[in-house]
């Protein structure tokens, strides 16, 4: 976040950052997805010196809802369910691909 953030915006950066933990992102990869999140927030918002013309025009976290999330026609990525299935507990997982991962998180589910 950037020095003199409102504190809204610091707590909207750590509940997204936290979300996307949850969500089995590492933490790199959790601070750079709320960064960008925030950072396209406050660009709408007139917040920041400078945003990009897809900042400005593109539909807006909110409004998107996750929708370019993993969860489109194809489902949740490979390391999505990698991911899962590491904190479930699965054997054999990291010989699985895409499909058996799935599976095998299904039959856990059961």
């Amino acid at each position: 976040m950037p020095a003199g953030s409102s504190p809204k915006r610091e707590r909207q950066y750590e509940h997204i950052k936290e979300s996307a933990q949850d969500r089995g992102e590492s933490p790199k990869r959790a601070k750079e997805i709320a960064a960008r999140t925030v950072n396209k927030e406050r660009a709408r918002s007139g917040e920041s010196r400078t945003a990009s013309r897809s900042s400005t025009q593109d539909k807006s976290s909110g409004q998107r809802g996750g929708q370019r999330s993993g969860k489109g026609s194809q489902g949740p990525t490979y390391d999505q369910l990698y991911n899962e299935a590491r904190e479930r507990g699965i054997k054999g997982r990291s010989d699985m691909n895409k499909a058996q991962l799935q599976r095998a998180l299904n039959a856990k589910k059961s």
